[in-house]
């Protein structure tokens, strides 16, 4: 059974250097004291935050500098730009009016990396 994600949840990126913790505001509260997250926690920074580099070909600012060395891939800080909510998330479980977010949900950056949660913060509420 999966679990439910909440503040703190880690998050890896298919094209970033390293791992990243979510964020989520502290409107949400789950009934176990932490903000719990829902599928709409999904804007870069406030709630995704950076992955150190990103190496995708598809970033602008990766295409420039790998341009500018000669084709060899050069990555670029990170700046996630997820611009579409968590999927699927828990329909019939519903958090501040939205899917609540579990750890089997993944969510696409338009650069075309794939964020997943390798760790829902904690482990002890499961959700569907």
């Amino acid at each position: 059974m999966a679990l439910h994600v909440v503040d703190g949840a880690l998050l890896a990126c298919s094209f970033g250097a390293m791992p990243s913790a979510l964020g989520v505001t502290p409107e949400k509260r789950s009934s176990i004291g932490t903000p719990a997250a829902n599928i709409l926690d999904h804007l870069p920074t406030k709630n995704i935050r950076p992955f150190g580099m990103c190496s995708a070909p598809t970033n602008p600012q990766v295409a420039a500098a790998t341009t500018a060395a000669a084709g060899v891939l050069t990555p670029q800080p990170c700046i996630p730009c997820t611009t579409t909510p968590w999927t699927p998330g828990v329909p019939k479980d519903l958090l501040a009016g939205a899917p609540v977010l579990n750890d089997t949900s993944t969510l696409a950056c338009m650069w075309g990396g794939v964020i997943t949660v390798t760790d829902a913060g904690q482990k002890t509420s499961h959700v569907p």
